[in-house]
């Protein structure tokens, strides 16, 4: 909602992005394939958005109500099925995640596709990158002198990264935790070129407000930090300050960039920077205790089906498609 009349919107464009998320044939990535092809409803035609609602649909091809058979009354350990039966009731339906499922992140990079590509016209760029998996830390924004070009040339693979000389590393992590039926997490980082300087608003309507909601509504996501982030809380005033000047084109800028282009919760100008922190995906093949709610014993369960062994490559657009949404809401308000 709240997308005006005219806005052209390049459907093959959004079904790229879309397919960004999807499952491959990947060490990290669920055997589960689907296509995610995107049925625009409402809301776009000829390219052009109508100034009505936007609806569009993902079908389920692929689906195994099976694997969760065993499971029905016992919750998965990290999962949100002992916390959703308790809100909704016994008959709340735990297949496939339900409404916890990753794979609501395809609807959300429908509507953060959309928004993409409204700000790209405004001059305003959205990049996301791997920055660790299971303990391997690869370049980072505060590593790097960053610029809008460097992100354009991996801003399309299905596993980006700011240097590629760590992904053999990633790899081997991945591998060695999904033979051992087991998962990783890691890091995702984010860069927001071209935030007008002034967008937000202070307080609760904050821009890190405004990023955090939405990115808490991407499953997995159990952390978030702007800038330097928690390093900001060991260093001095002095070191931390990010000291201003003026440019060759008579632009305010500052000399460094600890507070991710934020100040008091609206935009400086500087890019806005940001990290994600995913725990593990919570389906293992290993053993683990739970309970089982209908015989009130403590028991242990192998959980089947087709899982990510980590899906913190997947979840980079996800990142984006929530940056991207909570920054079109700054600048327009």
């Amino acid at each position: 909602e709240g997308v005006g009349f005219g806005e052209q919107i390049d459907v093959g464009e959004l079904q790229a992005f879309v397919n960004r998320r999807i499952a491959r044939a990947a060490t990290y990535s669920t055997s589960r394939m689907e296509p995610d092809e995107i049925i625009i409803e409402s809301g776009i035609e000829n390219g052009c958005t109508t100034g009505g609602e936007i609806v569009a649909k993902i079908k389920n091809q692929n689906v195994r109500r099976g694997d969760y058979g065993q499971l029905k009354n016992c919750p998965r350990p990290s999962h949100a099925d002992y916390a959703a039966i308790k809100k909704y009731g016994d008959g709340y339906d735990i297949s496939g995640g339900g409404k916890f499922s990753g794979r609501m992140t395809a609807p959300l990079c429908i509507a953060g596709g959309v928004a993409k590509q409204i700000l790209k016209r405004k001059g305003v760029s959205v990049f996301a990158y791997v920055q660790s998996i299971g303990g391997v830390h690869g370049k980072s924004y505060r590593d790097v002198e960053i610029s809008e070009d460097r992100f354009c040339a991996f801003s399309d693979e299905p596993f980006p990264l700011l240097d590629d000389e760590y992904r053999p590393a990633m790899d081997r992590a991945i591998e060695k935790a999904a033979t051992e039926g087991d998962s990783v997490g890691g890091v995702v980082e984010c860069v927001i070129f071209g935030v007008p300087a002034g967008s937000g608003e202070p307080l609760a309507g904050s821009i890190e407000s405004e990023i955090s909601r939405l990115l808490f509504a991407v499953p997995a996501v159990k952390g978030v930090e702007f800038g330097a982030g928690f390093f900001l809380s060991d260093m001095r005033g002095s070191t931390a300050n990010d000291e201003f000047y003026f440019d060759e084109n008579e632009e305010v800028r500052t000399y460094t960039n600890n507070n991710g282009g934020i100040n008091g919760g609206l935009a400086n100008g500087m890019p806005v920077t940001f990290r994600v922190a995913f725990k593990p995906a919570p389906s293992i093949a290993k053993k683990q205790r739970t309970v089982n709610l209908k015989t009130g014993e403590n028991v242990t369960i192998e959980i089947k089906g087709r899982h990510d062994a980590c899906f913190v490559p997947r979840a980079v657009p996800a990142v984006e498609a929530a940056a991207a949404l909570a920054i079109i809401n700054c600048i327009n308000e």
